[in-house]
């Protein structure tokens, strides 16, 4: 991808995190993928921890519809991203960059769950990062008034909830 286009781009964009367990099951697999090429459908750029499962299949779906893909990987490799990544970013980090992924996001995705999803789903709340969650943990905040996850029932309705929480202008033509 040309720098040109990259920049600009880069500059105006939304980044949209998408979390979910690297052991995720068919079902997990086949709903990330569909988000991802909603995501990428609508022009947002698709981040996660950029390895497999859930990662990969958002990064194969948004790449489908020639979306923009970065993976925020835990070790000190490149090589050791999924294939589906535009742009894969060795941070030496492990789990600790989940933080790093929540705070280079506008908006969370959580697709299914596991204990990393989890801790994501957490510090993105506390953050002030709106999540969108399909099938994944609740959050109970008991008594505080705190922000919760967004949960939809089908993958159509991601675009929309992201659009709504970040409150985006409905794109020409729609």
């Amino acid at each position: 991808m040309d720098a040109a286009i990259i920049g600009p781009m880069a500059e105006s964009a939304r980044y949209v995190g998408v979390v979910g367990p690297s052991d995720a099951s068919d079902g997990e697999l086949a709903v990330a993928e569909a988000v991802g090429q909603r995501l990428g459908g609508a022009g947002w750029i698709v981040v996660c921890g950029g390895l497999g499962g859930v990662m990969a299949a958002a990064c194969r779906g948004a790449q489908a519809a020639g979306g923009m893909t970065v993976g925020l990987l835990p070790g000190m490799s490149r090589a050791a991203g999924n294939p589906h990544l535009t742009v894969s970013l060795p941070t030496g980090l492990g789990e600790m960059r989940n933080g790093l992924l929540v705070r280079a996001s506008d908006a969370l995705v959580a697709v299914g769950g596991s204990w990393g999803t989890l801790s994501e789903i957490a510090l993105a709340l506390r953050t002030g990062r709106p999540v969108i969650g399909l099938g994944t943990w609740g959050v109970d905040t008991g008594d505080r008034a705190a922000p919760a996850v967004i949960p939809v029932s089908d993958v159509d309705d991601v675009v929309v909830a992201v659009r709504s929480a970040l409150a985006l202008p409905e794109p020409d033509g729609g």
